[in-house]
């Protein structure tokens, strides 16, 4: 289960994501509140990397809203 928990502007960590893995999706980036599980779901499989680095690059991004680096 993920504890993350996305509480920021999800359109500007969708915006840094995108720039990172510019092959992502609208569909892979859709979110819910409440459904972060599916989310980092989605992205492990498009990214191929573990839940504890889509977590991390979540958080990180969720941390820096106003830094722009990825």
């Amino acid at each position: 289960m993920s504890k993350l928990a996305i509480t920021a502007n999800w359109d500007k960590i969708k915006t840094k994501i995108k720039r990172k893995y510019n092959r992502l999706t609208d569909e892979e980036l859709a979110f819910v509140p409440g459904q972060e599980e599916d989310l980092v779901n989605r992205i492990m499989k498009s990214i191929n990397k573990d839940r504890d680095y889509v977590e991390f690059m979540l958080s990180k991004m969720q941390s820096n809203m106003e830094n722009n680096r990825l």
